[in-house]
């Protein structure tokens, strides 16, 4: 079992930033990729980035977000340059995988970061 917390998440204005971090326990990750998705009310949860030997981003958050991630088992969200758009609850999940980055069907969960940015 993985267990994944997230943290950073809070209010910001249009064209700022925040980190938002991911800290995974409960076994290696070694042969998992790491994923940030997003949701709001009325909606389905969306893709916004995921790391494993590469990295994938959602045409919406291209060029404004970068994923990351340590040895340590924490994946990162540093999200810049924001938009009233990208309110969200984010969420970090993990999934084993084998060549390509996976950017659906993930495995493991957190709970959620909810992440505001006003105009």
């Amino acid at each position: 079992q993985v267990q994944l917390a997230e943290s950073g998440g809070g209010s910001v204005q249009a064209g700022g930033s925040l980190l938002l971090s991911c800290a995974a326990s409960g076994r290696t990750l070694s042969n998992y990729a790491m994923g940030w998705f997003r949701q709001t009310p009325g909606k389905e949860r969306e893709f916004v980035a995921a790391i494993g030997g590469s990295t994938v981003y959602a045409n919406s958050v291209k060029g404004r977000f970068t994923i990351s991630r340590d040895n340590g088992g924490h994946s990162y969200l540093q999200m810049s340059s924001l938009k009233p758009e990208d309110t969200a609850i984010y969420y970090c999940a993990a999934k084993r995988f084998l060549w390509d980055v996976p950017t659906r069907d993930y495995d493991y969960w957190g709970q959620g970061t909810q992440v505001t940015v006003s105009s």
